[in-house]
């Protein structure tokens, strides 16, 4: 799954990787549409952290081998799939063969896109075929037949276009209620959204589990880290300044929160 850039220009390219905005009509349904090819052999691990966004992986050549909380096994092989949100850190290795087509969708538009509830995806990698069925497969047949990267984004967005056009949105309860933990930062009481809602807590976290796949507190929970996590890119080591920010109780309170969601300390992140 498409990962970061080279550690140095001096270094050989070891990867290809194009990424392409949404195009106006799916701004609020994908976040970006990335073509990955790796160019030499070799083994790459990459560490992804409790993420907020829903991916369709389209695979050309090897798969990927993926493990969530743990290094993968050999078994632990994936071909073309989708993924739902996870709690925690997932390694993702390939070795130098692989190839493929990531969308990475919003929570509400994979919601519209897969047609299913989210918790069918939660904590798991479920095959194309699962997911798409035999449009699925039509998709990464069409993909697969043309070698132009711009071209493929054309067709798996016109695809996603017409697929998400014929869907049924989301109530505008729970897509408010969604939407209010996210642009909160994660902080907003949950019994406070029940409460506006007049929905009791177990009818709000089903409502949540199937517009997000998770319960409305590890929403939030993972909210909070990845504002966490995006502060933290500033550089300038005030964990401190960033737990309280972020809504943490405290520096330590943040700091097990960054071992559960990403299997490491704030500390190993910033150097």
């Amino acid at each position: 799954m498409p990962a970061g850039s080279q550690d140095s220009e001096n270094e050989p390219r070891h990867f290809f990787m194009l990424r392409r905005a949404p195009v106006p009509a799916l701004r609020s349904v994908v976040t970006d549409i990335c073509g990955y090819r790796e160019l030499t052999p070799g083994h790459y691990r990459q560490i992804e952290y409790a993420t907020l966004i829903v991916p369709l992986v389209i695979n050309f050549d090897a798969p990927f081998a993926i493990a969530l909380g743990r290094p993968p096994q050999e078994d632990d092989r994936h071909d073309s799939f989708a993924a739902g949100l996870y709690a925690g850190p997932v390694t993702i290795d390939s070795f130098g063969h692989s190839c493929c087509l990531q969308v990475n969708f919003t929570l509400a538009g994979a919601r519209r896109f897969f047609r299913m509830p989210l918790s069918e995806l939660t904590d798991r990698m479920v095959p194309l075929d699962d997911v798409l069925g035999h449009d699925g497969a039509a998709l990464r047949e069409a993909l697969g037949n043309e070698q132009d990267w711009d071209r493929r984004f054309d067709l798996v967005e016109d695809f996603i276009v017409r697929r998400v056009a014929a869907a049924s949105p989301r109530g505008p309860q729970i897509a408010w209620a969604v939407d209010r933990i996210l642009e909160s930062g994660g902080q907003t009481r949950i019994g406070l959204i029940a409460a506006e809602l007049d929905w009791s807590r177990r009818h709000l976290a089903e409502r949540f589990r199937d517009a997000t796949g998770v319960a409305p507190k590890t929403l939030a929970r993972m909210v909070r880290f990845n504002r966490a996590l995006q502060l933290s890119r500033r550089g300038d080591g005030n964990w401190a300044g960033i737990a309280a920010d972020c809504g943490y109780a405290d520096q330590a309170h943040l700091a097990r929160e960054f071992r559960d969601l990403a299997g490491t300390t704030p500390g190993t992140l910033s150097t």
